[in-house]
């Protein structure tokens, strides 16, 4: 940290003695830089040449996966037979008779300036507010099958773009304000229109979202939208201009003037001078004051909320946002010994690089899903569903919403996308959630495959807690993401890795198996357990028997606490019941 570090705290509204008390901290610890600190001492260090920096998107299902701004064309045209539907429904014949004929693979149909990391830098929505004019001055206009919005992480972005006279430009090509928080990022973009709906159906699109957010994992954004981007700022609204993703905007044009003429990327976007200039104008520290005054305080509705008394939650039994989770029915006071794994099925098999928005749930609810019908069943209207977010406080829908996302594809049932799954020994084909619950009835214990990376993505709780509740006791996975691993253990799930070289596919696994897996137990009791190799025994249907061994990732004696406890909730109550 550095005076200029200082400099933004007092700007931004921060109190004098909050940032006098964060200086005194700073440089006590020694984490205070001027010009005359030593050289830092690091176990590692990066070089990066500025002028090799240059504009880029990530996409098209992975934010980690960077694309050059010119080279996006060509990648998505790359992608785009992986990404497109294997839809049984004819194409029409005439595209003329088609709902939207104009449009096709590669159409931008959500275009979100969002509250993620990007709203919170003025100058890229500076930029994005003098692209919006530039373009306005120019005679172009946002295509009609695009749905816009502009949704900041705060208050003082309206307030400095309507200082700097942008906010009508924006207007102007349909970014509205839409609200201040999480919105497309998180899947709560809301429909899309009618008949663009019924274009991607009829004709099995690969339609596109372009968003200034930070996540764009698969199902996550929009289930009917199976490309998706990340992007700056200005950069989603020239993408909202061109209408499609296969368009190089380093040397195709946006689209036409008001005189005639094509008009390029280059030709509206606003210079480094120019933003610079416009902040330093529009931007100014009372907005920061005024705006976190009284942030705390809320509106009349929040002010009008009756408050129940009592030390503690009053459950409602009929609500169907916040039900009284299941996590410490018949706990004993003392954990019970820790079990090996017997006879148990696999709910699903899943390939590499599976996150947590594929087994979390996430974004809009679907009427024709477990927890679609279960709101239903509880007298909620489908307009009334919200998203699973707004309901992560009801574990009956998140239970229903694991492992459904409309991207996930289980090795057990290919030929269908989706949460989906076979029932052994039925062989009946099912949701994931309803087999799940006819495994628990049958008292069978479950288990999960994958390949590497299991878990990558946001670290959000649910992907641990729904496996958890649909009686998932064991992942068996080539490699985790480290804080998903994490939050397994913290579940009660035993995460095991295949010891290197070994995967489902050398093994020769197909889910259809019984799985053992022993040697859990005792080191978890003796304190054997951090690394631990333990047996497991994979047994077909034919009788042949797979035996290997797995690698029990209870990396710190905490986790085997944890563990042995059946999850950090239980291991706290319990702490706090001794006290």
């Amino acid at each position: 940290m550095d005076q200029t570090a200082l400099d933004y705290l007092r700007f931004s509204g921060r109190p004098d003695g909050r940032v006098a008390l964060a200086e005194v901290y700073l440089k006590e610890q020694g984490l205070f830089h001027t010009t005359a600190s030593p050289e830092a001492e690091y176990s590692d260090t990066v070089s990066l040449d500025l002028g090799s920096v240059e504009p880029s998107l990530a996409g098209p299902r992975r934010p980690q996966d960077r694309v050059r701004l010119g080279d996006v064309k060509s990648s998505f045209l790359k992608e785009l037979d992986s990404l497109a539907a294997a839809s049984k429904k004819p194409r029409p014949a005439d595209p003329s008779a088609a709902t939207l004929p104009e449009l096709n693979h590669g159409a931008v149909v959500l275009a979100a300036i969002t509250s993620c990391t990007n709203t919170s830098n003025p100058s890229v929505m500076i930029a994005a507010g003098l692209l919006a004019r530039k373009a306005v001055e120019r005679g172009l206009a946002v295509k009609p099958w695009v749905k816009t919005s502009l949704a900041p992480g705060s208050k003082v972005v309206t307030e400095y773009l309507r200082e700097a006279g942008l906010w009508p430009a924006l207007e102007k090509l349909n970014f509205h304000l839409v609200g201040y928080g999480c919105t497309t990022c998180i899947g709560n973009s809301g429909p899309l229109p009618a008949e663009v709906s019924k274009a991607i159906e009829e004709r099995d699109l690969v339609a596109v979202s372009v968003l200034s957010g930070n996540r764009n994992f698969e199902g996550r954004i929009n289930s009917e939208v199976r490309a998706n981007y990340l992007a700056s700022p200005p950069l989603v609204v020239a993408y909202a201009l061109a209408g499609r993703i296969d368009l190089d905007l380093q040397t195709e044009p946006l689209g036409t003037g008001k005189d005639g003429q094509p008009v390029y990327l280059k030709d509206i976007w606003p210079s480094r001078k120019e933003v610079e200039e416009t902040v330093l104008r529009s931007l100014r520290s009372d907005m920061f004051r005024k705006e976190y005054a009284d942030v705390f305080t809320g509106d009349a509705q929040w002010s009008g909320l009756e408050v129940p008394a009592g030390d503690t939650y009053a459950w409602d039994p009929a609500s169907t946002y916040v039900r009284h989770p299941p996590y410490f029915e018949n706990m004993p006071a003392e954990p019970r010994p820790a079990e090996d794994v017997h006879a148990a099925r696999v709910l699903a098999v899943f390939a590499d690089s599976i996150t947590t928005d594929h087994i979390s749930p996430a974004g809009s609810i679907k009427t024709k899903s477990p927890a679609g019908a279960y709101l239903v069943d509880h007298g909620v209207a489908p307009k009334d569903f919200n998203s699973y977010g707004a309901r992560r406080g009801n574990h009956e829908v998140m239970v229903r919403g694991t492992f459904a996302n409309v991207r996930i594809r289980n090795k057990m049932t290919p030929e269908i996308e989706g949460g989906f799954t076979t029932h052994l020994p039925s062989g009946e084909p099912m949701s994931i959630y309803a087999a799940a619950m006819r495994y628990q009835e049958e008292g069978v214990p479950t288990v999960v495959l994958a390949g590497k990376e299991y878990g990558t993505g946001s670290s959000r709780d649910w992907a641990a807690k729904g496996p958890r509740l649909q009686g998932v006791r064991a992942v068996i996975a080539e490699s985790f993401e480290r804080i998903h691993r994490s939050n397994l253990v913290g579940m009660g799930i035993a995460p095991l890795e295949f010891l290197p070289g070994e995967s489902v596919q050398s093994l020769g696994l197909t889910g259809f198996e019984v799985f053992e897996i022993t040697g859990l137990a005792e080191g978890v009791e003796t304190g054997t357990a951090q690394g631990r190799e333990v047996d497991v025994r994979a047994t077909a249907d034919t009788g042949k028997v797979t035996p290997f061994k797995a690698r029990l990732r209870l990396d710190t004696p905490q986790e085997v606490q944890y563990y042995r406890h059946g999850g950090i909730l239980h291991y706290v109550l319990r702490q706090l019941l001794k006290g």
